[in-house]
């Protein structure tokens, strides 16, 4: 049954994360508290994501591009108000992550091309009331792949994950577009420890804007 709103309530909400942090199931749990509407990015779409995974140089471009025009058509439709409508429209990707992929993943030659297609096709989206950006370290997340057992994601390696872990980091320090919600995620289970997720849902229906940090650990 969907959670009774109170206090803060977002209308559009994103978690972001590294691969392995748990963002889509969270926002799949919270669309559904919330009596809202949940925008995925299903990466296992993406043909080029296993090759990716064991050698990123052979198809980093293909791979990132796909990524571009996908969320892209999904972001499109948001901006068109095609999306919600009956609460909020929660997400577990943020346009801006494209960026961060790229300039880890690609050639400067690469990155520049990427770079011209973005402008070019990527739509105009009103940033999200709030982000929820999850926080773990690398070796916590290579053993959450490794659970989960995704055939794309069996090369993953701990080297590329510590990579990601470092360039969001860096993004989040100077993200400032919308509220920012930085949870430690190291061992918190929103998804399946019912107190978790009640824990977070408090947190984020406080009606506090600017940069906030949720240590679960210190509650």
């Amino acid at each position: 049954m969907p959670t009774e709103p109170t206090g803060f309530a977002p209308s559009y909400l994103v978690v972001e994360g590294p691969v392995g942090v748990g963002k889509t199931s969270l926002a799949q749990r919270l669309a559904a508290a919330l009596d809202g509407v949940a925008l995925l990015e299903h990466a296992e779409d993406n043909p080029f994501l296993e090759r990716f995974y064991r050698d990123r140089r052979s198809v980093a471009l293909a791979t990132q591009l796909h990524f571009l025009f996908q969320r892209g058509r999904q972001l499109g439709l948001l901006a068109a108000g095609e999306l919600g409508g009956q609460g909020p429209v929660v997400a577990d990707f943020m346009l801006e992550k494209d960026a961060l992929f790229a300039a880890l993943t690609l050639e400067a030659d690469e990155l520049s091309l990427y770079e011209q297609v973005r402008e070019r096709f990527a739509p105009a989206v009103q940033p999200p009331d709030l982000v929820v950006y999850l926080q773990a370290p690398a070796e916590v997340l290579i053993e959450r792949v490794r659970r989960r057992g995704r055939p794309e994601e069996g090369p993953v390696s701990t080297v590329y994950l510590q990579q990601l872990v470092d360039a969001y980091t860096a993004f989040f320090h100077r993200y400032d577009r919308s509220s920012l919600l930085i949870v430690n995620a190291a061992e918190f289970n929103p998804v399946e420890r019912a107190a978790d997720f009640a824990l977070l849902l408090e947190q984020i229906r406080e009606p506090r804007g600017g940069r906030r940090y949720f240590n679960p650990a210190q509650v």
